[in-house]
């Protein structure tokens, strides 16, 4: 008999596509700077180093917050400005602020076995709940368009900081048994760091282009358990094996 498991899993680029959006709208702002720019010598890595240091120093200090990506494009935009002297200009500023918006308009898509995946450890008797980091209004939105609820009713969390004080609060709060609780997701930093720091098990859904923000390195707690996986549909069979492990431990100890 399977031990039921209480499994939260992250939602963006875990459960749905995310950073493939980011991705596009920057390639267009790395395309419109180039332009503006023209004849300075400017080239896509400078735009890409500066954008990607302003954004990761601004997700530290505020979090998810949907306005910090459009402003870290506008001031990526200042920050080459100044170096070439040249002036802000209003209907410039608007039109990256409307760029950076529009990442958060873009339909939903799940990731391939995303609902094979959910069914499979739902009818095992897992109970599943959902932990994603940003601002309540668009990660409810993302929740509604793909019937998340069906799988896991009331048992959403969404926090504009995702570390390891947002995930200790849900664990005592909700008074999980930390023996028999996973983390799945594909950040090391907001998903897989502190779900060992908090001495449950996680899974990480490990991407083909990381984004720097999310790279750090681990510190496993001895209770925890940590698998890496290319596939979300390995999810259950990694489950499953080590809770058999576990079993057979246990029987020969």
């Amino acid at each position: 008999m399977i031990t039921r498991q209480q499994i939260i899993f992250d939602l963006d680029d875990t459960l749905v596509y995310c950073n493939k959006y980011f991705d596009m709208i920057l390639d267009q702002f790395y395309e419109t700077l180039l332009d503006w720019f023209a004849g300075e010598g400017l080239t896509t890595e400078e735009i890409r180093d500066k954008q990607i240091e302003i954004d990761v120093a601004g997700v530290h200090k505020l979090g998810f917050a949907s306005e910090h990506f459009p402003r870290s494009l506008v001031e990526t935009y200042h920050y080459f400005c100044d170096a070439y002297q040249r002036s802000y200009v209003q209907t410039e500023e608007e039109q990256l602020l409307l760029l950076g918006r529009s990442v958060y308009d873009q339909e939903v898509e799940p990731y391939p076995g995303m609902v094979e995946t959910l069914e499979s450890l739902r009818k095992a008797g897992h109970t599943l709940y959902l932990y994603t980091g940003g601002e309540t209004a668009i990660q409810q939105r993302k929740i509604d368009q793909i019937k998340l609820s069906k799988y896991f009713d009331d048992r959403i969390f969404i926090r504009q900081h995702k570390n390891i004080q947002a995930l200790e609060e849900i664990l005592r709060t909700n008074r999980f048994d930390r023996s028999v609780t996973w983390m799945i997701g594909n950040s090391l930093r907001t998903d897989v760091s502190p779900a060992l720091e908090a001495g449950i098990h996680a899974i990480y859904l490990k991407q083909e282009k990381e984004w720097v923000y999310n790279m750090v390195e681990l510190q496993q707690k001895p209770a925890s358990v940590m698998y890496t996986i290319k596939t979300l549909t390995e999810v259950p069979r990694v489950i499953h094996e080590s809770i058999q492990i576990h079993q057979q431990k246990r029987t020969l100890g």
